[in-house]
C-alpha cells in the first residue's frame, strides 16, 4: 500500500470517528433534554398528582359506619335502640383450615347453616385479611365458652359492636318492622358508597320507610399499610380522618301505653287495632296480632325458623292493620246514613220482618235478627243495626252514589300512611265490575253492599280512618312520624296533611249521626250497649259484623256448628269524646264472632288509657 492511500484512509476514519461522536453527543443531548422535560413534568407540573399515588400505595382509606339513629314514641320512650353485641368474627388468611375451623367453631358456639352460608357470601366480596364476622348477637354464656376454647382458633375473634334492638319485641313488630343483614335485593336499591361498613339495613315498616334518614353518613379513617396492602399494627392517621354522621333520631305518635293496652286485649286472637288523632291523623296505635320477634332477622333468622313462620296457620309475618283486607260489615252504615241524608232522599219509616224482597226478586235477603226490628227509622237502624233498613236504602240509592260518598272516607283506595306495602281495599262499583269480570252489576249485590259484605274489602287502617271522617268531617293522611331529632335535638315537626272532607252537611244531619252512634254504646238497645257503662265520658261507636262464608237460603247460621276459621269477623269503629273527637278508633277481630263482645271491649279500653289523665278524679 502507497503511503498516500493510507493517509486518505487516515482522514477519512478521523472524520467518520468526528461525525459518530456528533451524532452520539447529539442523542445524548436529545436524550439528556427529553429526561429533563420529563423530570420537570413529574417533580412541578405533575408533583401534586403522583404525590398523592405516592401516599396512596402507602395509605388505605378505612369505612366508618355510621351509628343508627333510635326511635322514640310521642312520650319519648325508646323502641328501638342500639345496643352493644359480640360478634364472631374470622380472618381468613390467619385460618390454616377454614372449613375445619368453621366445623370445630359449631361445637363451640350455636353457629346454623344459614350463619355459615352467610359467612361464605360475605368471604366472595371482602378481602382475607380483613375480619368477616361469623355470627352475631352472641350470648354471655357462649362469649364465655369461646373465651375459653379461643387458643384453638387462630384467626377467629370476637369483637363488641353495636346491634339493633327493640325493647317491645313483638309488640311493635309490624309497626316497626326489622333490620336485617343487607343482601343482593339490597345492594340494588342503595347508596353503596354510604354503606361500606355497615351490614344491615332496614327491611320493613319504619325501618324501611325512614332508612335513609336513620342510616346516617358513613365516614372514614386513614390507616398505613405496607405493599400488599394489609394495615400496620398502630398506624391509624387521626388527623386524615372523617368522622362517621349519625343518623337523625325519630319520635313518632305512636302511644306505647296504649299500643300496650291493645296489644294485651288483642291477646292470642287475630285481629288489628289502628287509633288516629282525627284532628291531625297521628297514628296513635297500630297493633297487629299474632306478631313475630323481630330480633329473630336482626341475629340473622335461619331456614328452618323463617319457614316456620311462614307455615303457621296464624300468618304471624301478616301485618293485620296494613295489608289485612275485610268486608267491613255494618261498620259503614253511619257513612251511607249521612250519605242519605246529604242526597236529600226520604227519611221513611220502614217495618222490618226480619227480611227483605226486591220488587222482581223472591230471594229473601235476611237481617241479622230474625224476629225483625219492627218500625225504623234512620236512628233506630244505626242503633240496632237493622239490615232490611240499609236494604232498602242501598236500593234507593244505588251502588254508584253508595260508592262515591264512601270514597270521601278514604276508602278504596291506599291512605298513604308512612308505612311500605299498604293494601288498597276494595271499593265497587258497576264500572270496576264491568272491567274485572265483563258482566254488568246486580240489584242483589247493591242490597249486600249496603250492609258491608260482597265485593267491598277495607283495612283495619282504612276502617280507622272512616271512624276519624265520622268524628270531624275531615279526613287526615295517617302519620306515624311526629318529628325528626338532629344530633344537635333540634327537632324538625311533621305537619299534619289534609286529605279530603266530608260532603257538606248541616250541623243537625251530623248531630242524627253521631248521636246514633253514641246510642250504640250508651243507648238501651244499641248493639253494643254496656260498652259505656262506667265511662266518664261519652263516646260514639258502631258495630260490625262480616261474613267469612256464604249461609244458604233454608240454613240458620250456628256459631257453635261452625269452625273457629270459618266464623263471622268481629268489627267495632268509634270515636271519642262524642263532643271535641280526641282519638278514633278501629278494631277488628277475625272470627270473633259479634262486634259487640270481641271488638267493642277492646276498644273501650284504648280509650279509657287515653282519656284516663283528662278524666281522672272526675
Amino acid at each position: 500500500m502507497s503511503f498516500g492511500m493510507a493517509f486518505q484512509d487516515r482522514e477519512f476514519e478521523v472524520r467518520l470517528f468526528r461525525l459518530r461522536a456528533m451524532l452520539a453527543a447529539a442523542i445524548a443531548v436529545i436524550i439528556l433534554i427529553v429526561l429533563s422535560v420529563r423530570m420537570l413534568s413529574l417533580q412541578v407540573a405533575q408533583h401534586e398528582l403522583f404525590s398523592t399515588l405516592s401516599s396512596n400505595n402507602r395509605l388505605q382509606q378505612v369505612p366508618v359506619a355510621p351509628t343508627r339513629g333510635l326511635v322514640y314514641d310521642r312520650n319519648g320512650v325508646v323502641i328501638a335502640e342500639n345496643m352493644p353485641a359480640y360478634h364472631l368474627e374470622i380472618t381468613p388468611e390467619d385460618v390454616v383450615n377454614l372449613p375445619a375451623t368453621i366445623a370445630a367453631l359449631v361445637e363451640v358456639v350455636n353457629v346454623r347453616p344459614s350463619d355459615i352460608e352467610l359467612f361464605y357470601q360475605s368471604l366472595k366480596r371482602e378481602r382475607r385479611f380483613e375480619p368477616i364476622p361469623l355470627r352475631v348477637n352472641l350470648s354471655e354464656s357462649e362469649v364465655a365458652h369461646f373465651s375459653v376454647n379461643r387458643h384453638r382458633f387462630p384467626g377467629v375473634d370476637i369483637e363488641a359492636r353495636l346491634s339493633r334492638h327493640y325493647p317491645f319485641g313483638e309488640m311493635t313488630a309490624h309497626v316497626l318492622g326489622y333490620v336485617g343483614r343487607i343482601d343482593q335485593n339490597d345492594l340494588a336499591r342503595l347508596d353503596q358508597s354510604n354503606y361500606r361498613g355497615t351490614n344491615h339495613i332496614g327491611k320493613l315498616g319504619v325501618e324501611r320507610q325512614y332508612e335513609n334518614t336513620l342510616h346516617g353518613r358513613a365516614g372514614y379513617k386513614r390507616i398505613e399499610v405496607n405493599a400488599e396492602g394489609r394495615r400496620l399494627p398502630n398506624k391509624e392517621l387521626n388527623e386524615q380522618s372523617k368522622a362517621a354522621l349519625p343518623g337523625v333520631d325519630l319520635q313518632l305518635n305512636l302511644d306505647m301505653a296504649l299500643q300496650k293496652v291493645a296489644f294485651d286485649a288483642l291477646g292470642d286472637n287475630l285481629g288489628a287495632v289502628v287509633a288516629l288523632n282525627p284532628n291531625n291523623g297521628a297514628v296513635l296505635v297500630f297493633a297487629s296480632t299474632p306478631s313475630f320477634d323481630p330480633h329473630l332477622f336482626v341475629q340473622g333468622i335461619s331456614q328452618t325458623e323463617y319457614q316456620s313462620l311462614k307455615d303457621d296457620q296464624r300468618q304471624p309475618l301478616f301485618n293485620r292493620a296494613l295489608r289485612g283486607q275485610y268486608p267491613p260489615g255494618s261498620t259503614i252504615k253511619p257513612a251511607l246514613g249521612l250519605a242519605a241524608l246529604v242526597e236529600e232522599m226520604p227519611q221513611d219509616t220502614i217495618t222490618c220482618k226480619g227480611h227483605y224482597r226486591l220488587p222482581t226478586d223472591d230471594r229473601k235477603y235476611r237481617d241479622w235478627k230474625k224476629q225483625g226490628h219492627g218500625k225504623v227509622d234512620l236512628k233506630k237502624a244505626i242503633v240496632e243495626s237493622c239490615d232490611v233498613f240499609f236494604y232498602d236504602l242501598a236500593h234507593k240509592m244505588g251502588i254508584d252514589t253508595m260508592a262515591k260518598h264512601l270514597a270521601q272516607f278514604g276508602l278504596g283506595r291506599a291512605t298513604r300512611i308512612d308505612l311500605p306495602g299498604e293494601s288498597r281495599g276494595l271499593l265497587p262499583n258497576r264500572a270496576w265490575k264491568q272491567k274485572r269480570y265483563d258482566m254488568p252489576w246486580f240489584p242483589g249485590e247493591t242490597l249486600i253492599t249496603g250492609i258491608g259484605q260482597g265485593y267491598m274489602l277495607i283495612t283495619p287502617l282504612q276502617l280507622a280512618l272512616l271512624a276519624s271522617g265520622l268524628a270531624t268531617g275531615r279526613i287526615y293522611q295517617p302519620t306515624l312520624l311526629a318529628a325528626q331529632i338532629d344530633i344537635d335535638g333540634t327537632k324538625t315537626l311533621q305537619n299534619a296533611k289534609l286529605i279530603g272532607k266530608v260532603s257538606a252537611a248541616d250541623a243537625e244531619q251530623w248531630n242524627l249521626i253521631r248521636d246514633a252512634m253514641e246510642d250504640v254504646v250508651h243507648g238501651k238497645h244499641g248493639t253494643a250497649r254496656g260498652q259505656g257503662y262506667g265511662a266518664k265520658y261519652r263516646f260514639a261507636g258502631k258495630t260490625g259484623t262480616a261474613q267469612v262464608i256464604g249461609i244458604a237460603q233454608d240454613e240458620e247460621y250456628d256459631e257453635e256448628k261452625i269452625e273457629k276459621q270459618y266464623r263471622d269477623h268481629a268489627l267495632f269503629i268509634g270515636f271519642a269524646p262524642v263532643t271535641e273527637p280526641q282519638i278514633a278508633i278501629a278494631v277488628l277481630v277475625e272470627n270473633g264472632g259479634h262486634g259487640s263482645t270481641a271488638a267493642a271491649p277492646i276498644a273501650r279500653k284504648v280509650f279509657d288509657a287515653y282519656l284516663k289523665p283528662k278524666y281522672a278524679g272526675k
